[in-house]
C-alpha cells in the first residue's frame, strides 16, 4: 500500500499561517488589559499629578479637583450649565475617581465586566455629552473641532466595554472564571 499524495504547498502554507495566527481570546484579553490601563492611568495621573494631564499642584491628593478643570470649561451642548454646576463638587470628584479606579481594576482583573460596561458606558456618555460632538460651534461661536457628530472615542470605548463583557473576555489572562464561580456571582449573570 502506497501512501496517497501529500499536502499541497498551498495547503501547507495555509496551515502554517493558521499555526501562527493570534488566538482571539488572547487578543481580546490584551485589549481588555490595555483598556483597563487607560482608565487606571487617568485615575493615577489625576490623583497624584504625574504631570501628563494633571500637574502635581493640581493633583487630587494636593487638594485639586479632578472634575473642576474639565467640567468648568464645557462650552457646548444642552447640559453645559449642569456640568458647570457639577464642576469641582466633592461628590462629582469622588464618583469620577472611583469610576476610573473601579473600571480600570475590573478590566485588568477581568471581573464584573457587565457592571464595568454599564458604569463605563454611563461615564463615557456623560463625557461625550460634555464635549457634545454634534455641535459645529461652541457657545462663544468658535469652531468646536468636532470631526464626527456622533461617533468619537467615547462611543468607541463604550462599545468596546460592552463587547468585552459580551464575549466574557475576563476568562483569558484574568480572574473571570474564578469570579464567575463565586456563590453570589454564579446565579447572577449580570455580576460576571
Amino acid at each position: 500500500m502506497t501512501p496517497g499524495p501529500g499536502p499541497t504547498e498551498a495547503a501547507m502554507a495555509v496551515q502554517q499561517h493558521a499555526d501562527r495566527s493570534i488566538d482571539p481570546a488572547r487578543a481580546l484579553a490584551a485589549l481588555r488589559v490595555v483598556t483597563g490601563f487607560v482608565f487606571l492611568w487617568a485615575f493615577f495621573d489625576k490623583a497624584f499629578g504625574w504631570g501628563y494631564a494633571t500637574p502635581a499642584n493640581s493633583a487630587w491628593v494636593n487638594g485639586g479637583s479632578p472634575t473642576r478643570g474639565f467640567l468648568s470649561h464645557v462650552a457646548v451642548g444642552p447640559l453645559e450649565s449642569v456640568f458647570h454646576d457639577w464642576a469641582g463638587a466633592w461628590w462629582a470628584d469622588w464618583l469620577f475617581m472611583l469610576g476610573l479606579l473601579g473600571i480600570g481594576l475590573a478590566l485588568v482583573a477581568g471581573v464584573a465586566l457587565w457592571i464595568t460596561a454599564a458604569a463605563g458606558t454611563l461615564m463615557l456618555a456623560l463625557m461625550w455629552a460634555a464635549e457634545w460632538p454634534p455641535a459645529r460651534h461652541l457657545s462663544d461661536g468658535t469652531a468646536s473641532g468636532s470631526s464626527n457628530p456622533f461617533v468619537d472615542y467615547h462611543v468607541v470605548y463604550a462599545v468596546l466595554l460592552v463587547a468585552l463583557a459580551a464575549v466574557g473576555a475576563g476568562t483569558t489572562w484574568g480572574l473571570g472564571r474564578r469570579w464567575a464561580a463565586l456563590p453570589w456571582v454564579r446565579d447572577r449573570s449580570w455580576l460576571r
